[in-house]
């Protein structure tokens, strides 16, 4: 496997306000001051895009994380597996936790906004590594509200008993949460790589503690319109009923 494409050091990078102002897009009937405002935004949007490279570089460096438990998981044959046997041929493991227990009638719609992203570029992303989607309801649950809505890539496990979702905060004093877990093997184990971590208190005012950048297409969409991300408001499984 290839190695990842790496950022120069910042010193070497030509300045982005000079790359802003080289770049020749022009749009029919623009005015002077949109041009300089837009030109302004470009240099910025070249600064983030660098930050955001340089902490998947920073990513990259961290140090071997927790080894897990030998958690146990039903696939879709009803085949009990463990967390190893999750990875199949690659060393890495991507896994979100679904809020999607059986207590719940349907799923978390943001989670399913998520999940519904993820399914077209699954079969590109599996490419590179693996990639599952975990719930705590049994398997043929979560499928048929998959093909419900189209799905047909992903891949879906569910949990044996409630140590994984216990254990890595899927679970906490009885609510349910969805998590975003990388793994690593390790031989015969799996190594937590990165997960997202906080809560409340990482939350900017009037946003949720959302990842930075963020991985959900909704936000991202809605951060480029001029009404930005609504305050309050969440997608649903249904509109108009």
């Amino acid at each position: 496997m290839s190695d990842p494409v790496t950022l120069p050091p910042a010193e070497t990078l030509k300045p982005a306000r000079e790359m802003a102002e080289a770049c020749r897009v022009r749009w029919p009937g623009e005015s002077e001051e949109y041009r300089a405002a837009r030109t302004a935004l470009l240099a910025e949007e070249i600064e983030l895009r660098r930050r955001i490279q340089r902490l998947a570089q920073q990513r990259r460096t961290l140090p071997a994380g927790p080894a897990a438990k030998d958690y146990r998981f039903f696939d879709e044959q009803g085949r009990e597996l463990g967390l190893v046997d999750l990875f199949g041929a690659h060393d890495t493991l991507f896994t979100y936790i679904w809020m999607y227990g059986p207590e719940r009638a349907r799923p978390c719609p943001m989670c399913t906004s998520f999940v519904g992203s993820l399914d077209v570029p699954a079969p590109d992303i599996e490419q590179r590594l693996s990639l599952a989607i975990i719930g705590r309801s049994p398997v043929a649950r979560q499928l048929a509200f998959a093909r419900e809505r189209g799905w047909r890539h992903l891949k879906f496990y569910q949990t044996i008993g409630d140590d994984f979702a216990t254990d890595w905060r899927v679970l906490v004093n009885g609510e349910e949460w969805a998590a975003v877990l990388v793994w690593k093997r390790d031989g015969d184990t799996a190594r937590l790589f990165w997960a997202a971590e906080g809560g409340p208190e990482t939350a900017d005012p009037g946003f949720d503690p959302h990842l930075a950048p963020d991985p959900t297409p909704l936000w991202n969409i809605l951060d480029w319109t001029p009404e930005g991300r609504p305050a309050g408001w969440y997608p649903k499984l249904n509109y108009g009923d």
